[in-house]
């Protein structure tokens, strides 16, 4: 049995992924924070290379196969921007950031991404893709919509995340 959940945070990029898992693992939350992008480039998960985006495509049976036997352990903080690949076994809640559309321009900008890709990703943030894509692969129950947006938003989503996980705890383990 695990004695700790998995959680997944997901969201368009450039709505605050990173940052508030960096500020949770900070905050002093013992789990395991897994940038799955990191984990592709370090593993080399790709099956080519998109021009148009300038991005990498991610072989996601490569990661899948490289994540198994961690997530089995539990205390896991899986960050990315999409989450329809992965199993809904792995996951006791999903956490999907979103963030106002101008703020994301911005932010996207100051990246560099290249006008088709922002407008890919801004478009995804106005139609909810992400927002949608969890709710069509998982527990409605488990899905849960944070706005990330100021740094009140992410003391808040942390303060409620850790909740989350010691009411976890409390449900599954200290019984």
């Amino acid at each position: 049995m695990r004695r700790k959940p998995n959680i997944l945070i997901t969201g368009t990029p450039g709505v605050g992924k990173s940052k508030l898992c960096e500020e949770l693992i900070r905050s002093g939350l013992d789990m395991e924070w897994i940038e799955v992008g990191q984990v592709a480039k370090q593993c080399n998960c790709y099956s080519g290379y998109d021009k148009e985006l300038e991005c990498h495509i991610l072989n996601e049976d490569k990661v899948l196969d490289e994540l198994e036997s961690r997530m089995e352990e539990g205390g896991k903080i899986i960050d990315y921007h999409g989450c329809d690949f992965f199993p809904e076994r792995w996951f006791d809640v999903v956490f999907v950031l979103r963030t106002n559309n101008t703020l994301l321009y911005d932010r996207l900008e100051k990246r560099g991404y290249s006008t088709k890709k922002l407008q890919n990703n801004v478009e995804c943030e106005i139609f909810q893709t992400l927002l949608e894509e969890a709710m069509e692969s998982y527990d409605n129950n488990i899905v849960h919509e944070l706005r990330n947006e100021t740094y009140a938003d992410m003391e808040r989503n942390i303060t409620q995340i850790g909740a989350w996980v010691n009411q976890w705890i409390k449900d599954n383990v200290n019984k």
